[in-house]
């Protein structure tokens, strides 16, 4: 192994991929140096979460992880194999994984399915080794994970609803992660632990085995703490090669949206910053006419998709927290018509179709815009009642209604708070992969940002 690198849990994914090609580095040393990070650095395990952890991690599987290694050790040495095989991950507790537990992050939930969610089959099948299940929010219904400890401080929240992913990749506890994102939840969680991920275009990955939160909202994607690490992970989700992508100059446009909210000043500095990096690639086309805030729909829409999943679980409503209780009562006064419902839908397709329509008009590669308006808030009430997390959802929400894709990265760290700050590029639909590329440029001029103690590495 490289005597520069201390621990190989300190690696990213692409690095690891490239010493254990190398014959540098073994899957077993490397999955053993995150299982002893976890060890080290996760903290008290608990369902509510401790106020001295980071808690990330619902439940480690240290046995299966190690004998995953060695079989992929044991594969590399008779021969070529898949980019990823032997590089550990962990799954967001959404994620079904044969033969070990399913629950959401809930004691309403408890089964051991079946079958594989179909993207974790197929970075199975690259050879990935599972290191655990991550928390989420409930059922993923909430921008906090209260439960979580954000590694930059544990009295903050890691955001969510993929805060235990974010939190575990931040802490250097493993190279890659998977979440999803139904109203920011890959990218929410990210901007608040200064980490990277991609919500790429809906429909672009399968979500059949994550427990859903709003099916026609629901998106998968990968985590980890790099944009270029980002990449490699999205194409074995997708089960296709890498597409290559030639450097260019962009179009680049700033956001109308964000005079819709009030940036914490960290956020502003932050966005101001990756601005001025991409100056020379920024252009002014008219904005858009069409409507930047939602309203209700957004939330009548999915607390109604609520209901049909967790109908299954009403004889125990008394088991969630009150936070997601108030989110299905909401739903059933809500009550949407099926022709109330429709209409939402459609409209949903005529303002999707209209940004289609002005990113090919006005050649825009891509919005940017500030990723979530605040800094990570203290942790602690983000159960207690619905809609507290109107902050953290207020640019992110709108972007999962549309589909589009969005790259998310860390755009500093603020001067006033010491908290990680992040910024979002939006494309136009199945422009993932020149999105990747954008904000890999973007990041390599960025800086990376680590939490202290989170790594020797510099």
């Amino acid at each position: 192994m490289d005597t520069l690198v201390s621990n190989p849990a300190d690696l990213g994914l692409v690095e690891c991929a490239d010493l254990l090609a190398a014959r540098a580095l073994s899957s077993v040393e490397l999955v053993s140096a995150c299982l002893d990070r976890i060890e080290g650095e996760n903290g008290t395990a608990s369902f509510d979460g401790d106020a001295a952890s980071i808690n990330a991690w619902a439940r480690v599987y240290p046995d299966e992880a190690l004998a995953a290694a060695r079989r992929a050790d044991e594969q590399r040495a008779r021969g070529d194999v898949p980019q990823l095989c032997g590089v550990p991950i962990g799954l967001k507790d959404l994620y079904a994984a044969v033969g070990v537990p399913l629950t959401a992050s809930s004691r309403v939930l408890h089964e051991v399915p079946p079958r594989d969610a179909d993207v974790w089959a197929r970075l199975r099948a690259e050879g990935m080794v599972l290191l655990g299940h991550l928390h989420t929010h409930e059922f993923a219904a909430g921008g906090t994970t209260d439960q979580v400890g954000n590694p930059w401080s544990l009295d903050r929240s890691a955001g969510g609803s993929s805060g235990g992913s974010a939190a575990a990749l931040a802490a250097r506890m493993t190279p890659a992660a998977t979440g999803s994102d139904t109203a920011g939840s890959l990218r929410i969680p990210s901007a608040l632990c200064g980490t990277s991920t991609i919500k790429p275009t809906r429909g672009a990955l399968s979500t059949r085995g994550l427990v859903p939160l709003a099916p026609s909202l629901d998106h998968a994607g990968p985590m980890a703490r790099s944009v270029s690490d980002c990449a490699p992970l999205l194409a074995a989700m997708a089960g296709q090669p890498l597409p290559a992508c030639e450097r260019r100059r962009r179009r680049i446009a700033l956001s109308p949206r964000t005079k819709l909210v009030e940036l914490d000043p960290d956020v502003a500095d932050g966005f101001e910053l990756a601005c001025s990096l991409l100056d020379s690639e920024l252009v002014a086309p008219q904005p858009p006419e069409v409507e930047f805030d939602l309203g209700l729909v957004f939330l009548d829409v999915v607390c109604t998709e609520m209901l049909v999943y967790h109908r299954r679980f009403a004889g125990r409503r008394d088991a969630y927290r009150p936070s997601i209780r108030g989110f299905l009562e909401y739903g059933e006064t809500c009550g949407l018509s099926a022709e109330q419902y429709v209409a939402a839908q459609v409209r949903r397709l005529e303002l999707a179709a209209e940004w289609d329509d002005w990113f090919a008009e006005h050649r825009v590669d891509a919005i940017v815009e500030p990723t979530v308006p605040i800094v990570a808030r203290p942790r602690g009430a983000g159960y207690d009642e619905p809609f507290t997390d109107g902050a953290e959802i207020s640019l992110t929400h709108y972007w999962n209604w549309i589909g589009l894709p969005v790259v998310a990265l860390p755009s500093g760290v603020g001067p006033r708070t010491g908290l990680p700050v992040g910024v979002s590029l939006i494309g136009p639909a199945h422009t993932e992969w020149e999105l990747l590329a954008a904000g890999a440029d973007l990041q390599a001029e960025l800086g990376a940002i680590a939490p202290t103690g989170a790594s020797s590495r510099p």
